[in-house]
């Protein structure tokens, strides 16, 4: 049985105001899909220098720069994994804050946790894109090993951040899903701003 009072005029106005708020979140997607778009193109520039690069070096008779080439082609790829990264904040914040997008839940992004989650992920291949650049040039072998070692480190502490996180948000998700669902239903769907705690969600 749910018992509901009447509210002043101030509190549902400043309840709305408050609510509604959530699409301040459009300046930041705005912001971070202007930079994908961005970093994608400059990695398709990228992408046609390494090309050009790569046939001059053969018309010209030289076919062992496998080094020079392999480091530029992982450089693309770096921004292009840049790209991504700011694709996934700006898909995935529009998601959770203005309206659901098939393409977040499809790319599993239902929660902060989740987002957190898959830019971790890219982060890491990141950063494996940018040792290998360093290992095929392979000039000085010493600060190679070393910059390995300070990779390894890193991205094993980012595992393990993002490992805690999942437990977090499966631990989450047994207790509250049925809330989180309602809540995300009257929000996205009934416009409505106030979230009104039910007798069975307080047992």
């Amino acid at each position: 049985m749910n018992h509901t009072t009447e509210q002043p005029i101030f509190v549902k106005t400043l309840t709305n105001l408050l609510g509604r708020s959530r699409y301040l979140v459009f300046v930041a997607v705005l912001a971070v899909m202007m930079t994908a778009f961005s970093l994608f193109l400059i990695g398709t520039v990228q992408a046609m220098e390494a090309l050009y690069a790569a046939w001059a070096r053969v018309l010209t008779g030289k076919f062992s720069s496998h080094g020079i080439s392999m480091s530029l082609n992982l450089n693309v790829v770096s921004t292009m994994l840049e790209a991504v990264v700011f694709y996934l904040v700006g898909v995935g914040l529009y998601s959770l804050f203005i309206s659901p997008l098939n393409v977040a839940v499809a790319l599993g992004i239902e929660s902060l946790t989740d987002l957190e989650s898959k830019i971790l992920s890219v982060i890491v291949v990141i950063m494996g894109a940018t040792f290998l650049q360093h290992f095929v040039l392979w000039t000085k072998a010493a600060e190679t090993l070393q910059f390995a070692a300070s990779l390894a480190m890193v991205v094993l502490s980012l595992i393990a951040l993002q490992w805690f996180g999942h437990r977090a948000t499966e631990m989450q998700k047994s207790y509250n899903l049925k809330t989180q669902s309602r809540a995300q239903h009257e929000m996205f769907n009934e416009s409505t701003e106030q979230h009104e705690v039910k007798t069975e969600e307080l047992e």
